[in-house]
């Protein structure tokens, strides 16, 4: 007789998985939220900036929605008009001074969006003035407003790794990463874990920063974000470049060149990054060729004294005096400004190499010793060793044993370098 067979059990419904969303540190070493606003803004003006920045927080992070009616008194919204009256800011944030005002008058049905929105039109403004801390305390404040907005976490990272504020950017760009899971959002998603890649780059921890960028490059290429994608194979190059593996560097770097569209912003930054390489291993002709195209493409300060510093090397390992001689004073001028703080430290030591190379000891001494003490300021863990190294080998018999020799192009550098001088040739937006 067949037996009957027991009933399966039920299977049990699936659960969803919910991405963990980690929390993010919200203050730096100020000791009061925002004060580093009326260090940037004195007088009236910076007042209001801070007022605003303070009731956004009240209202948005510490009280709920549904507990936001009278949470002002009934005269703030007035008080709060006539102030900002008074202060006379520029035209650019009137109107968004005046919709952040709005929650004063009607904390329960302001609109959040419209909150973030302002808050996002302060933030510009101030970065585009180069007050970083008055950015980025109006970007946490427009995270603050809408909370599940992945794309604002992002923005704070960024201004928080620009202010070298490490441990704050990496907890923005996990949250960033945990928001754009759950919201499916995979631009910010890939961006952000393409963010965190380049902070890690940053702090030298080059295994890790790789893991991350492979993960931006998988995201962008699963949901064809092709500025992700190319962006996240120029840093893979930069980092095999900076492990020492070569062959891979070469690789991608021919890979990188392809995958950016030919008027994408990053052009120029990865033609600066693939002449820099070539560079490092000693093909000065191509690498210098590169640069002196790529020259009149750069006129912000902040991107100019990179490619300065480029040159300063290739122009010394190429025994070119006279070009190393017209660019050294443009980046001493440069490196000077504190705007330009976070990129000094490594021009300086391109500086310092480019004057070893041609046994400008002096030079070469004085570049190393001031980039040193900025990249030991600033954290940037791996100039700071170059640094060090090129002082000791300088005090110590005035020989650098590992400075670079110019070496025979390889036919693939040079095919290379003729492409992206073309493409240079033809690029239309100049940064």
């Amino acid at each position: 007789m067949k037996q009957r067979r027991p009933d399966s059990p039920q299977r049990k419904p699936r659960r969803r998985w919910r991405w963990h969303v980690p929390p993010a540190i919200v203050h730096g070493a100020e000791a009061l939220e925002g004060t580093e606003i009326l260090s940037e803004y004195g007088g009236e003006l910076g007042l209001v900036l801070w007022q605003a920045v303070r009731d956004i927080s009240l209202w948005s992070s510490i009280t709920p929605p549904d507990s936001r009616a009278g949470l002002f008194g009934p005269e703030a919204g007035k008080r709060r008009a006539a102030a900002v009256l008074a202060a006379a800011p520029d035209a650019e944030i009137t109107a968004p001074l005046a919709t952040i005002a709005r929650i004063l008058e009607d904390p329960a049905g302001t609109s959040a969006e419209q909150v973030m929105l302002a808050c996002h039109e302060i933030s510009q403004w101030a970065d585009s003035r180069g007050t970083l801390a008055t950015a980025l305390a109006f970007a946490q404040a427009a995270a603050f407003s809408c909370p599940a907005n992945a794309a604002s976490g992002l923005r704070v990272g960024m201004l928080a790794r620009r202010r070298a504020e490490y441990a704050r950017a990496e907890t923005w760009f996990r949250r960033t990463i945990g928001l754009a899971r759950q919201a499916r959002d995979w631009t910010s998603y890939a961006e952000a874990f393409l963010s965190l890649g380049t902070l890690y780059m940053q702090r030298g921890n080059l295994p890790v920063a790789r893991q991350l960028h492979i993960r931006a490059f998988r995201a962008a290429k699963r949901h064809s974000l092709r500025s992700v994608l190319a962006r996240s194979l120029h840093d893979l190059f930069v980092i095999a470049g900076l492990s020492e593996q070569h062959d891979e560097a070469e690789s991608l770097a021919r890979a990188t060149f392809e995958a950016y569209d030919s008027e994408d912003p990053r052009v120029p930054a990865f033609a600066h990054d693939v002449a820099y390489f070539w560079s490092s291993r000693g093909q000065f002709a191509p690498a210098l060729s590169v640069f002196k195209a790529l020259l009149p493409h750069i006129s912000a300060p902040v991107d100019r004294i990179g490619v300065l510093g480029s040159i300063a090397r290739a122009a010394g390992g190429a025994g070119d005096t006279r070009t190393f001689d017209e660019v050294r004073q443009e980046i001493w001028r440069l490196a000077r400004s504190e705007d330009l703080s976070e990129q000094a430290a490594g021009v300086l030591t391109d500086l310092a190499r480019g004057a070893v190379s041609l046994g400008d000891w002096n030079e070469a001494e004085e570049a190393a010793r001031v980039a040193e003490e900025l990249a030991t300021e600033r954290q940037q863990a791996q100039v700071a060793h170059t640094a060090r190294a090129i002082l000791e080998s300088v005090h110590s018999e005035r020989t650098v044993n590992e400075v670079v020799r110019a070496v025979e192009v390889r036919p693939e550098v040079g095919g290379l370098a003729e492409d992206i001088v073309r493409a240079l040739d033809d690029y239309a937006t100049v940064s």
